[in-house]
Parts: structure tokens; sequence; C-alpha cells
């Protein structure tokens, strides 16, 4: 007969033996996606380029840290908005030091299966995306020939000057 004391061992050994880091931790987390401007489009693809979100900023975007067994998510993300350069951000997740406590506790179950099927091995360290769209600069390509232009040195700019060459 398993008494309550022996039964409460037997528990915290199970549960010390399973998996630390999908205990402790988590296998997805919340991204914050904003934008200067706003309500820019974004679009997040993972290591597949399959997409897993689309919308517009501010965007609150729960993404996996996992990407399958023994695999670290990664994704890719893109805000846009029309007049303005498009940014890219990639974000990869890194190991957990969760993780490692199934080292220390002896938890082989969860160190080789459960924290590497769950994800919970890996978490993702950027959580907070914001960034700044510059507008773009449309230039029309016009094909020069090479000139040569010939300068008085008392007429260029001092930017230059640190750059200029002796010729002997």
């Amino acid at each position: 007969m398993l008494t309550p004391t022996k039964a409460l061992m037997l528990a915290g050994l199970i549960t010390l033996s399973s998996s630390c880091a999908t205990i402790v931790s988590k296998s997805s987390y919340m991204v914050t996606v904003d934008s200067t401007p706003r309500d820019a489009q974004v679009t997040v693809t993972n290591r597949n380029d399959e997409q897993v979100y689309s919308g517009r900023t501010p965007a609150l975007v729960r993404l996996k840290s996992g990407a399958g067994f023994f695999r670290a998510a990664a994704y890719e993300i893109k805000i846009s908005k029309e007049g303005f350069a498009t940014q890219t951000v990639s974000i990869r997740a890194s190991l957990n030091g969760w993780y490692i406590g199934n080292l220390l506790f002896g938890g082989l179950i969860g160190f080789l299966i459960v924290d590497p099927a769950t994800g919970a091995m890996y978490r993702l360290k950027e959580l907070d995306i914001n960034e700044t769209l510059h507008q773009e600069t449309k230039t029309t390509a016009v094909t020069q020939t090479p000139q040569l232009h010939i300068y008085d040195i008392n007429n260029i700019p001092e930017s230059w000057k640190n750059k200029l060459v002796a010729i002997k």
C-alpha cells in the first residue's frame, strides 16, 4: 500500500523526470510587432517559408519556439507600407536554459522526448519588434557616359580634400 508520503515522493519524481522546460517554461510566445508609421502590413513566415500570420501594425502574434523534433523555430517578419521601404526582421529560437535542468534532475524522458517534441527546449528572445519605416526615394535610372571633370582645388568641398592623391 502506498502511504501519502510515498505517493507525494513518487509524484515529485515523475514530475522531475518528465521535462523541466515543458513544466517551467512554455513552447509558444506572444510577440509584439509595431511600426512607425503604424497601420503597416505585417507578414510572418516560418523557416519553411509558410505564412503563419498576416495583419497590420500594431500586432500581437503567437509564435511557436519549436519547428519539429529537435528543431528550433525561425521566422521572417516583413513590415511594409505604401511609400515606405519594406523592413525585414529575422528571429530565431535559441536553447532554453530550463532544458538543461533535465540533466540535473535526471529527466531523461524530458531531455530526449518531451521537451524536444513540445518545442519547450527552445525559447524566443525577441518578443518586441518595433521598426521605423523610411520613405522610399524614387530614383530614375539615367545612363551616363563617363565624363572627366577638372576642378580647381580651391573650389571643391572640404570632405573631398582628404581623398585627394598627388600625381607626380
